[in-house]
């Protein structure tokens, strides 16, 4: 094997593990602390948890804004999106099909589609500046109030790990302070590593960024999920992955550009950001019980949709998914 090219991937492998590493103590030492202060579970799984599990990618888009890899900074989160729906959900929904409740099909859905209509709608001007960035952001606070009113009024599956109060809180604090900085060495790393395979393989490093760091990122989630479906566990719910979706745009891409403006080339990105509203579609479309609503012709669509309660993604719907990303990603290396 190539020195350069084994390197570039010790580089990309090591900082994907310090990443993935960080994110989880920076969680845990959140978490603890959060609970040592009594915040509510409300609060620590809109707010701590979500930011927390946001932060490895967060942190690789700014320090690849800043460091001028443009590509990576937004290839890292449309990837990161399409991975989330189109392998780590319908990966799971294959081995458990996945139930799916009214706020997120009436409400979570929705604000995830129009931020990746926000998204592409920004990406059209081939910049994301800071008033861009700052929009964003004011969404995303927007989003974590409304999310916890809704909550109060219809609790959903919130997740939250399992208090941990083996240590004294100072440590806790030294977890997230150690966890920081492996965030930042790791990103580094990350960085580093992509654009150099990107370099060694003739690829972009657009391409590197969202076929191969979006995939390492997704790992934990997708192995955690697919242990939860073979014990018939719903540790993981539609609406975590949803959620996760808006945080990757509101919050990564709001605080990276609202720091530091992100230059691209639009066009380069335009099939990505296609291939993420299409699994967006395609999501809505495995959610929605179209046979029961068909079914109903004495209503109006309207009528039928409001009326929903909650659906149930099937496996085949979870086998068209992951095929369609399959190929995806074949094109994306072919082209």
């Amino acid at each position: 094997m190539d020195h350069s090219l084994l390197m570039n991937l010790i580089s990309l492998a090591g900082g994907i593990l310090l990443l993935v590493l960080s994110g989880d103590y920076l969680v845990k030492g959140s978490v603890a602390i959060a609970n040592h202060f009594k915040v509510s579970s409300l609060v620590i799984g809109l707010t701590v948890v979500a930011f927390g599990t946001s932060a490895p990618e967060l942190i690789v888009s700014l320090d690849a804004a800043i460091t001028g890899h443009p590509e990576i900074a937004l290839g890292n989160v449309i990837g990161s999106n399409i991975a989330n729906i189109a392998l780590v959900l319908a990966l799971t929904v294959i081995i458990l099909p996945m139930p799916v409740t009214q706020q997120t099909i009436k409400r979570s859905w929705p604000i995830m589609f129009a931020s990746g209509v926000i998204l592409y709608g920004f990406m059209t001007n081939n910049l994301i500046g800071r008033n861009e960035g700052i929009f964003m952001f004011v969404l995303l606070i927007l989003f974590i109030i409304s999310s916890m009113k809704s909550a109060k009024r219809f609790p959903e599956k919130i997740n939250v790990p399992k208090p941990d109060n083996r240590f004294k809180i100072w440590v806790y604090f030294l977890f997230v302070v150690l966890a920081s900085a492996g965030l930042a060495v790791g990103s580094r790393f990350l960085v580093n590593g992509a654009s150099g395979l990107a370099q060694v393989l003739g690829v972009s490093e657009r391409i590197i960024s969202i076929t191969i760091v979006a995939f390492g990122t997704s790992v934990p989630e997708l192995t955690a999920s697919i242990i939860a479906a073979f014990k018939k566990e719903t540790d993981i719910s539609v609406g975590n992955i949803v959620g996760s979706n808006i945080f990757n745009v509101f919050a990564v891409i709001g605080i990276t550009s609202g720091i530091h403006s992100i230059a691209f080339n639009f066009s380069d990105f335009r099939i990505d950001l296609n291939f993420m509203m299409m699994f967006y579609v395609l999501l809505f479309l495995a959610m929605v019980p179209l046979r029961t609503m068909m079914k109903q012709k004495n209503l109006s669509l309207k009528t039928r949709y409001n009326q929903l309660s909650e659906g149930k993604i099937s496996r085949t719907a979870g086998f068209v998914m992951v095929t369609l990303y399959v190929l995806y990603i074949f094109m994306l290396f072919k082209s």
